[in-house]
């Protein structure tokens, strides 16, 4: 009874007593801003998102300038096909929709109005509702992928949208994914199934896609590319080839098919980190990758990273005061009785169950630390941290007294819960 009335007072303790400081991080960071998504070019201008708003900055690179500023998350920004308005996703009014605004900035139009999905959010891990793909050709539409219809939030289909906001029609296909349109609009090139936003790598199976073309004419269906791995956002040229990217080498580079000769063509070689989220323009491609954003010349071949800056006085860049007992994550009593390690915000706090001052063991603002458990002795706290940048096991003093000592080094796997 004495331990289990020590443990209410220690909650109690670290309920009312524990705090950090959040700083930004000390190590040194690339001249050019990183985390940049979901790109979109016109031929001379770039719009993506960084931070969960859009930014705008010329095809060469340069400081961004920001587009939008408001509540929830803005994404998937895609231009008309004469380059003067971008088509997005963002929760301006709390529910996941589509707007259009000028490319240079300017009052956003909400262009659709739909019910608040128990999927809906940004991490959804089948990608958020409403997602701007593309607009058509030669008719001022925005076509997207939401969920408004479907028995089955896995399960988006593809609508289009007038700039007038009347009610989007559904096109003729059952579901769909990425989307893009010839030059005339009589085909459309498709992912039937989105799954971008999953974590598996090198995923073989029956939600593995392909390219797939539909006639409106026919009402025919045409699998392009007949592959076994991910064949996923297809980007049609004006070549009458068909780009898009697939990770038939086990990360995701550039591809290309002609349409003639169904023949398939690696243009892209990395082996780093996969290509994300592709967007055709009149005259390249750009993509994420590496969390950097490159830009694909269709005339040369050559694909380069577009240097961008981003300078803003975000509120996240700066230091603060933080009451970590909010944002607890574990706590582990002593074999005593008498301390617990709390583990709050990625830092180890050593908290008395009765008397004294909670204290900060690792403060490390740049790594995160979990799972930590005492010695049978008492003397001891095992811990997991990613302060190398792997995830890697370590044992410190109890009293925070002396430097960590790494137990484990070049892990091949995730510890959990030492």
């Amino acid at each position: 009874m004495k331990i289990l009335s020590r443990f209410f007072v220690l909650l109690c303790l670290i309920a009312v007593g524990l705090f950090s400081i959040a700083t930004a991080s000390t190590q040194h960071l690339p001249e050019t801003t990183r985390l940049l998504r979901f790109p979109t070019t016109n031929g001379t201008q770039i719009v993506f998102c960084y931070a969960g708003e859009l930014y705008t900055v010329g095809k060469e690179g340069g400081t961004a300038r920001r587009l939008t500023s408001g509540p929830g998350y803005t994404s998937f920004a895609r231009f008309s096909p004469d380059g003067t308005q971008i088509a997005f996703t963002s929760q301006y009014d709390g529910n996941t929709e589509v707007y259009v605004m000028p490319a240079e900035g300017g009052t956003p139009k909400r262009l659709t109005t739909s019910a608040t999905l128990g999927r809906d959010d940004v991490s959804d891990r089948m990608g958020p509702n409403n997602i701007v793909m593309a607009w058509e050709n030669t008719k001022p539409l925005v076509v997207f992928r939401s969920r408004m219809r479907s028995f089955n939030d896995f399960i988006g289909s593809l609508f289009a949208v007038g700039l007038d906001a009347e009610l989007p029609h559904q096109l003729p296909v059952p579901r769909g994914g990425f989307v893009s349109f010839s030059p005339d609009d009589s085909k459309m090139a498709y992912n039937r199934v989105f799954r971008e936003f999953r974590t598996w790598k090198y995923y073989r199976g029956g939600m593995a896609d392909d390219i797939w073309i539909y006639d409106f004419k026919t009402g025919a269906t045409e699998d392009l590319t007949n592959n076994p791995a991910q064949d996923i956002g297809p980007m049609w040229g004006p070549d009458n080839k068909i780009y898009f990217i697939s990770d038939r080498d086990k990360r995701m580079n550039l591809f290309v098919v002609d349409l003639a000769t169904k023949e398939s063509k690696q243009l892209t070689h990395f082996t780093d980190f996969d290509i994300k989220f592709p967007s055709i323009g009149k005259d390249s491609i750009v993509f994420e990758q590496a969390g950097y954003i490159w830009r694909y010349d269709l005339a040369t071949g050559q694909a380069t990273l577009v240097p961008i800056e981003i300078k803003e006085d975000f509120d996240s860049g700066r230091g603060a005061l933080v009451d970590a007992s909010k944002h607890l994550e574990s706590v582990n009593l002593a074999p005593d009785g008498e301390r617990t390690i709390a583990v709050a915000r990625g830092d180890l706090f050593s908290v008395p169950a009765k008397n004294g001052t909670p204290r900060n063991l690792s403060k490390t603002s740049g790594a995160h630390e979990r799972d930590a458990v005492w010695s049978p002795d008492g003397k001891w706290i095992a811990y997991n941290s990613d302060v190398t940048g792997e995830n890697e096991l370590y044992v410190r003093s109890q009293d925070g007294k002396g430097e960590p000592q790494q137990i484990t080094n070049g892990a091949d796997t995730y510890y959990y819960a030492p």
